[in-house]
């Protein structure tokens, strides 16, 4: 949570959001570009987790109630990426710009999900797998044009943009691998049943993180399937490993998913029983990560405002109807990338005495139903 703060301080922030890409290697530093590498593992972690903590909510609940309970947690989290979380994102009243971004594909993956657990584990399992590493080969097949055929290949598989009724939709995470991975999230809660022991529970999550970062070096390194990005030689040693770990995340190719899930599941494993005054802090915004989420893109959009009135923009610079880094009235705006490495301590840090109020109070009353969706 506090790290996918860093890159959305920097879409609002940084001066070269607007007309680079941070991954581009023509155009990044080594700083720059892992600014934004580091931040690829938010969101498969949070499918991961996601599947994680189904599993373990389903252990007190009847397969009906799990059912239903992903259901409306999935319809929720729609509705929320559709209206409350793109308006912040956008500031645009008329919504003329919609991004169908993570939380929007969480929560279709939590629908998809509500109907895999009534299937056996192993079931389950197999076609996580299979969407998982069998995904990349639909990279060649594509359905052209606005038409419904060609958003709904667009929303399982195809980055895509379309525009219905003067609005633009832009499909930013298709649905297949994601769902694959909250499928294998929900099947990895397994070990954490009663039945298994710590070490033996760490020792397969080191096995499992290991194995995946294994296989990504070798497939990566013959080049030849898991990723639509090839890897190349670059103009020194530093930039051809940069090229080695530029991996393509919309959608996440099975490379993608492997150079993260891997080094994540390893740290699983080792924070488990990790107990410091930092591991509390940090924990209290992974206790209300949804309430979290959605102040801190009101904040960090909000405090973009003044800075553009800094600079010498307009206010109205920082309210969207496109993707925020297309807009061309900003070429020339934000700061550097230290600068933005402040802002975004600062941000978070503003951000522990609400949550804090936040987790005591959700904590304090259990008994209010609705707590459990936000």
């Amino acid at each position: 949570m506090v790290i996918m703060a860093l890159d959305h301080t920097r879409g609002y922030f940084h001066s070269g959001v607007f007309v680079n890409d941070p991954t581009d290697l023509h155009k990044t530093t080594v700083i720059l570009f892992f600014t934004r590498w580091i931040t690829h593992f938010c969101a498969p972690v949070f499918m991961l987790l996601a599947g994680i903590s189904a599993f373990i909510s389903g252990q007190k609940k009847t397969k009906k109630e799990l059912s239903l309970f992903l259901l409306l947690r999935g319809g929720w989290l729609i509705f929320l990426g559709l209206t409350f979380l793109n308006f912040a994102w956008y500031f645009d009243i008329h919504f003329s710009y919609i991004n169908l971004q993570v939380i929007w594909a969480l929560g279709v993956c939590m629908l998809f999900l509500s109907g895999l657990i009534y299937l056996p584990g192993k079931t389950i399992a197999v076609i996580g797998f299979i969407l998982i590493a069998g995904h990349n080969l639909l990279d060649n097949f594509h359905v052209p044009g606005n038409s419904p055929a060609a958003f709904a290949w667009s929303v399982l598989h195809e980055k895509g943009r379309f525009t219905f009724y003067n609005t633009t939709i832009n499909v930013m995470y298709p649905v297949i691998p994601w769902i694959g991975l909250m499928a294998l999230g929900y099947c990895l809660g397994e070990i954490y049943n009663s039945r298994f022991g710590a070490e033996r529970r760490k020792r397969m999550l080191i096995s499992l993180g290991l194995a995946s970062i294994v296989l990504f070096i070798l497939l990566r390194y013959i080049n030849g399937y898991g990723d639509l990005l090839p890897w190349a030689t670059q103009s020194s040693p530093v930039f051809s490993f940069l090229s080695f770990i530029n991996v393509t995340k919309y959608p996440p190719s099975l490379d993608y998913l492997l150079i993260t899930i891997g080094p994540a599941l390893i740290f699983l494993a080792i924070a488990e029983n990790a107990s410091s005054r930092f591991t509390k802090i940090i924990s209290t915004y992974g206790r209300v990560p949804m309430f979290y989420y959605l102040v801190h893109i009101y904040v960090i959009h909000l405090l973009a405002i003044p800075a553009v009135l800094f600079l010498g923009y307009r206010w109205t610079d920082m309210i969207f109807n496109q993707s925020i880094h297309f807009v061309p009235q900003l070429k020339d705006y934000g700061f550097s990338i230290g600068i933005v490495y402040g802002i975004w301590i600062a941000i978070v840090a503003s951000l522990y005495p609400l949550c804090k109020w936040y987790d005591r109070y959700k904590t304090n009353h259990k008994e209010k139903w609705w707590l459990s969706y936000l």
